[in-house]
């Protein structure tokens, strides 16, 4: 490997870019840590030695820092699904990390790609944690430039470790539950944004109906008009819920995109003078810690098992410790059955 031309020396960052790792893996080389494996160290070292590259002091003390840089890019870090993965990378950082800084970049639901761009060019992070963000051949580009671990969750990417949940096996489960009970007229309650992850959702209501031989009527899945969390809030959930009450009032069951939507349903449930579940029963997507205390029934995600394993791929492929492909984690949800749907309809 030819030495780069038109610079007075070779630095770090160069060693880091040539060798494909991160600046905290070259420095651990340099200073002849164990949390390396040999695989790296030897190929690191190449590089080294092509580059005749000698660390100056800065590059020599950067593996003795105690610190790390640690990056989550989230859509938003207030709903009760992104807090439950933030305690699972909170947990797993306090019991593997020692001390480490954990820099919160919220992407908003609208130009999240350039949200992120703009995070990442503001300073150097060890390593990404990227929730909720489809990786386009542009972004990937962009994210090989960190020279850093990344790892993406509720997002499949074949060349980026990744953990995702299959949304529409979930769906499915939600409105099996409710046609097991006898429901036939089943509304859906969902954002007015059409991504993946509400597609998928979609996909999954449809195929729960056709396996109980009912037919799909689109007057049954509405949205609300409030565009927080891009509809994935009880306001939603209240608004689509009044909707849907209007329109089928012969409804006797709803599943809800998310809990904070099936919370905003209930309450409209009850505004209406209906009971839940003997009128109208809810289910929900998420399984947030409310989920239990209030008796709503749910499709759990695992958020922050989730969060936790994430974190520590991230940490092992920062200390060198994993170097398998791209890890590829497919979440399975499972139904937590409770109170709203507590009730059986005659066939």
């Amino acid at each position: 490997m030819p030495q780069k031309q038109g610079k007075e020396r070779i630095t770090i960052y160069d060693v880091a870019e040539a060798a494909g790792v991160a600046i905290s893996t070259v420095s651990r080389v340099l200073n002849d840590s164990p949390d390396v494996s040999e695989k790296t160290r030897a190929a690191v070292q190449e590089v080294i030695d092509e580059l005749q590259f000698r660390p100056d002091r800065t590059a020599k003390t950067l593996a003795k820092r105690s610190t790390l840089t640690l990056a989550i890019a989230i859509p938003t870090f207030t709903t009760p699904f992104h807090n439950e993965l933030l305690k699972g990378v909170r947990n797993r950082l306090q019991a593997i990390a020692g001390e480490s800084d954990l820099l919160l970049c919220d992407l908003g639901t609208e130009s999240s790609e350039d949200r992120l761009n703009a995070f990442l060019r503001r300073g150097t992070v060890d390593g990404l944690l990227l929730s909720g963000v489809p990786v386009t051949k542009k972004l990937y580009r962009d994210l090989q430039k960190l020279h850093a671990p990344v790892v993406l969750v509720g997002h499949h990417h074949t060349e980026i470790d990744c953990f995702y949940w299959d949304n529409d096996e979930g769906a499915k489960k939600a409105v099996d539950h409710l046609t097991e009970r006898g429901h036939r007229r089943i509304g859906m309650i969902r954002s007015f944004t059409d991504g993946h992850l509400q597609t998928k959702r979609i996909e999954g209501y449809k195929e729960g109906l056709e396996a109980a031989g009912i037919t799909y009527d689109p007057e049954l899945v509405r949205s609300g008009t409030t565009s927080k969390h891009a509809g994935f809030s009880e306001e939603s959930g209240y608004e689509a819920m009044q909707e849907l009450m209007d329109t089928a009032p012969d409804l006797t069951a709803v599943f809800a995109s998310s809990d904070v939507q099936a919370i905003g349903a209930m309450k409209a449930i009850t505004d209406a003078g209906k009971r839940v579940p003997d009128d109208i029963a809810v289910i929900g997507y998420d399984d947030i810690k409310t989920s239990y205390f209030i008796g709503l029934s749910s499709i759990a995600q695992q958020m922050m098992d989730v969060g936790e394993r994430a974190t520590e791929v991230l940490m092992r492929r920062l200390d060198g410790s994993l170097e398998d492909p791209p890890i590829d984690v497919i979440i399975h949800p499972t139904l937590k059955a409770r109170h709203s749907t507590d009730v059986y309809r005659d066939a």
